[in-house]
């Protein structure tokens, strides 16, 4: 049985910027959850720092706002602490892959069975237009003085070589793609990543909405703009990964796909793998009663305010005979 998208606004006024991206982000998550029919109190949204960690205040779920590009590490604690919560993390391109790219490889090493939003802008919107690791190297926006000097970051890519089993990108404001790959990211058994273009008004003049949407690339025949973004489905390109046998090949051709920018940018999902064990499942190979009482369910104490933890069972399953 679905619910209201409306039963997981918060109330909370929301103060993006008009014509920010973010809007159709939380707007297409809310759709999703309601879809899905998820019971608030097992849904967790965990940020970082930025505009786009903002977001938990505005969706009616249990909510973590954390440190700067520490969102990662947070959100697999508490999956890890209740494996039975739908955990979904939410930042910007500049929370996530600067100060968080560190735990962004290695999150992909475990495959925790939970969600990934990623904002990209291309552009550090909070601190006033900075280039963040996704713009393209020698791309000036009017925030910068100079065209950018590094090579950026493509989020796909990163993800798919280090062990996302889950890869994905959509576009803000594509409300019904985004919240289809929004639902197919959570309900995917292992960590799923959704890279999620945007457009950033203040700041990055270059990929805006027009831009997106080829209004400076009229066709002479029709009249009409040529929208820069397709859709990887209506291609027939198939990234799930259905033996073994096929794992790299599946992983060379979401790559080569990723590396498409410019006047024709795919979005959808580049590469699904759904035979890899889940860090959850992993773990309770090593420690069979971990399912079954995880740290985030146990009672830590009694009426008397006593620990009543009986720690025994852990240290005979990491008992070396």
């Amino acid at each position: 049985m679905s619910r209201k998208p409306s039963e997981y606004k918060s109330g909370v006024y929301v103060d993006w910027c008009p014509g920010c991206g973010d809007h159709g982000i939380v707007s297409a998550l809310q759709m999703a959850l309601a879809e899905l029919a998820l019971e608030p109190h097992n849904v967790v949204v965990v940020s970082g720092v930025g505009n786009a960690a903002k977001l938990p205040h505005f969706v009616k779920v249990n909510g973590v706002h954390t440190l700067h590009g520490r969102l990662l590490p947070f959100a697999m604690g508490v999956k890890m602490a209740n494996p039975s919560l739908e955990v979904i993390g939410v930042g910007g391109d500049g929370d996530g892959l600067g100060i968080g790219a560190g735990h962004f490889v290695n999150a992909g090493r475990r495959n925790i069975d939970m969600t990934y939003l990623l904002h990209n802008n291309g552009v550090y919107g909070l601190t006033k237009g900075q280039a963040s690791p996704t713009l393209q190297l020698g791309v000036k926006t009017k925030a910068l003085i100079k065209p950018n000097i590094n090579e950026g970051i493509i989020a796909v890519s990163l993800a798919i070589t280090s062990g996302f089993t889950f890869v994905a990108r959509s576009y803000a404001f594509d409300l019904i793609h985004l919240k289809d790959i929004i639902k197919q990211a959570i309900t995917h058994k292992g960590l799923a990543l959704v890279e999620i273009l945007q457009p950033c008004p203040p700041y990055n003049d270059i990929n805006t909405k027009d831009w997106y949407a080829g209004v400076d690339r009229v066709d002479p025949q029709t009249g009409k703009p040529q929208p820069r973004l397709y859709k990887l489905q209506d291609t027939g390109f198939d990234p799930v990964v259905h033996d073994e046998s096929e794992l790299f090949k599946k992983k060379v051709a979401g790559l080569e796909k990723a590396q498409e920018w410019g006047d024709h940018i795919p979005i959808g999902v580049f590469f699904q793998n759904t035979l890899e064990p889940t860090f959850e499942e992993r773990f309770t190979k090593r420690i069979p009663s971990y399912l079954l009482n995880p740290p985030g369910m146990q009672k830590l104490k009694d009426e008397n305010n006593f620990s009543i933890i009986d720690l025994s069972i852990f240290f005979d399953d990491l008992k070396i005979s």
